[in-house]
């Protein structure tokens, strides 16, 4: 609760000042080092109104480099757009681009990184804060571009072998940022609601915040930031959508066998969840979410509330009871 104040003390009525430009200024001019601190500090400078803090660190992920020669001197920067522009130069031959890459001796890379997570909270209602999305990546070799014993038999399989011809990795200069995505979180909830007939799931789970004892004692993206994505509708147009994602650390534990529990012991399982996750009804978000927290605990517990047992606020009861009428998850 305190940290909670503080934050809130922090917060002026100054804007936030952070545009895609300037991030991706910042990312381009900060070396990463043991940790993000630096990286952070820069932030912040900008905007000292208004706390700045890594929520989370996302789980590594790699996608296709360039290209390099055997002394690791770069060729390209991008392995698809050189092997589409080198195919058109050979005259769109691939045997003649097979033993291109085999005269050259070059080696695909891999970059391999994480997606760092910032969060500044603007204010006290769950959607009210913005996210910055920066991806720590670094360069690796990974195959020879053109297995000898194996050629690929269409460009697609130049690009992405099943069975590649794997080398001893090594470091391809040095390690970087690169900025991804701003989300003020509160704007972009209003224009995915636009398009939504029923309340989306995540503005139903962020109103649920926002009415529940949650509300009174935490911050939502203390718990839980945001993935905006696209994706194919049913005709094939272009959707814009979002996801919840758990940035939770602690060690919270699962409750699943609540299917013979009731009244003081229900309540004390509840208690203890909620505890070790830092708020309380917060068992009732990761179960709309389907983590650690199966749906059987809510009827189990509406069932208690609504007969001998009293051990929920009103304001929480009303959140379940609407669940229960109306089941969602995110």
């Amino acid at each position: 609760m305190d940290q909670m104040k503080d934050r809130k003390q922090c917060m002026t009525d100054q804007p936030f000042h952070l545009n895609g430009l300037q991030l991706a200024k910042i990312c381009k001019h900060t070396l990463p080092g043991q940790d993000d601190d630096t990286l952070l500090s820069k932030l912040q400078l900008l905007n000292p109104g208004y706390p700045i803090r890594l929520a989370k660190m996302g789980e590594e992920w790699y996608r296709l480099g360039g290209i390099v020669d055997m002394n690791g001197n770069r060729i390209a920067t991008d392995l698809i757009e050189w092997t589409e522009r080198t195919y058109i130069e050979c005259g769109k031959n691939l045997q003649t681009l097979i033993e291109h890459a085999r005269e050259q001796k070059l080696i695909a890379t891999r970059q391999i990184g994480n997606t760092l997570h910032f969060v500044i909270q603007t204010g006290r209602k769950a959607e009210q804060f913005i996210q910055v999305d920066i991806d720590k990546t670094h360069e690796i070799s990974d195959r020879i571009l053109v297995d000898e014993h194996n050629p690929p038999e269409d460009l697609e399989e130049f690009i992405d072998p099943l069975n590649p011809e794997c080398i001893e990795t090594f470091c391809i200069g040095t390690s970087r940022y690169s900025y991804r995505r701003k989300t003020d979180v509160s704007i972009f909830m209003d224009e995915i609601n636009k398009y939504h007939v029923q309340e989306h799931p995540v503005q139903r789970f962020m109103d649920d915040w926002n009415r529940s004892s949650a509300q009174q004692k935490a911050v939502l993206s203390d718990d839980w930031i945001v993935r905006p994505f696209r994706h194919t509708g049913r005709f094939g147009e272009q959707q814009i959508n979002v996801e919840l994602i758990n940035a939770q650390q602690k060690n919270v534990p699962q409750l699943n066998d609540v299917n013979d529990k009731k009244g003081l012991p229900l309540h004390n399982l509840l208690t203890r969840f909620d505890r070790q996750a830092g708020y309380p009804f917060a068992w009732f978000f990761y179960m709309v979410k389907g983590k650690l927290v199966s749906s059987h605990s809510g009827v189990a517990v509406f069932k208690d509330v609504s007969g001998d047992f009293s051990y929920l606020p009103e304001r929480d009861v009303a959140v379940l009871k609407d669940w229960i009428n109306t089941p969602y998850s995110v």
